[in-house]
């Protein structure tokens, strides 16, 4: 039996089935963490929505932004973005199912026995691991619950400039799901930084999210992804970028959880 973590997908298909190949996974033993964003961008969203569905049984998944804008559109009835390829998906028999497969992975994953926290973008530096999992928990049940269309509906809103008791259960949510599935850089209070993509910033008011004091004092592990500029690298022992790349022309990465032992598929996939 063995527990892996996985980068982001993002419809690269081939690089994760040779993955699964190389670790010998076996879906009745073995348990697949996926950092989110498994579809868009790449040339085959639908087969790896399809692989993961038909072993839901043995996968979870942190969901990422990806996943979200995918599920809101289900819903909304929203037009994907054609860069995104994701005609496939919404044109499949099973569309619902898959969406409704994705409805119900969190936010978070606390792993006790690997003392380790998946999410997709990382975890808010103002925010204990067990605050992290509540707050997840919040959002889960917005879009997981019988209101979930109008959580999608202003999920697109801008995002609140800081967390307080008095923000409406709309607001909230986007806060929530910003820092979970949108995170990179903050500033020294914590604060998003929404607009910077790249791996560093030349704004010295605000550092990668794992570079704060407050996520430097903690011990436990952390798995992300989201972050394809970085590489995977973090220059912290226990966080572990696993976003390489693959659908840029990089690399995709498994890791084997119990070891953190690292697995590396090179890009056959070029958008």
């Amino acid at each position: 039996m063995a527990d892996y973590a996985i980068g982001d997908l993002q419809g690269c298909y081939f690089e994760f089935n040779r993955l699964l190949e190389r670790v010998n996974f076996n879906p009745s033993q073995d348990h697949l963490y996926l950092v989110g964003d498994i579809v868009a961008r790449g040339p085959d969203s639908l087969a790896c929505l399809e692989r993961l569905y038909n072993m839901q049984g043995s996968v979870s998944i942190s969901l990422g932004n990806h996943d979200l804008h995918l599920i809101a559109c289900h819903y909304l009835n929203k037009l994907a973005n054609p860069k995104d390829k994701l005609g496939p998906v919404f044109d499949s028999p099973k569309r619902a199912d898959y969406i409704k497969f994705l409805q119900h992975q969190p936010l978070a994953i606390w792993l006790a026995h690997h003392d380790t926290f998946i999410s997709h973008a990382g975890l808010n530096p103002n925010w204990s691991i067990k605050k992290a999992l509540k707050r997840a928990q919040f959002a889960q049940t917005c879009y997981q619950g019988p209101d979930a269309i109008h959580y999608f509906t202003h999920m697109y809103e801008p995002h609140p400039t800081e967390w307080q008791s008095t923000l409406s259960k709309e607001a909230k949510f986007r806060y929530i799901v910003n820092y979970f599935t949108r995170m990179r850089f903050v500033d020294s209070d914590g604060k998003l930084e929404l607009n910077n993509k790249t791996s560093v910033s030349d704004n010295s008011s605000i550092i990668p999210w794992f570079e704060h004091p407050n996520i430097s004092q903690l011990k436990q592990h952390l798995v992300f992804g989201h972050w394809a500029a970085l590489e995977g690298k973090t220059n912290k022992e226990n966080v572990h970028g696993l976003d390489t790349g693959c659908v840029w022309g990089g690399s995709m990465t498994l890791m084997e959880l119990a070891q953190k032992k690292h697995f590396i598929e090179s890009s056959h996939s070029f958008i």
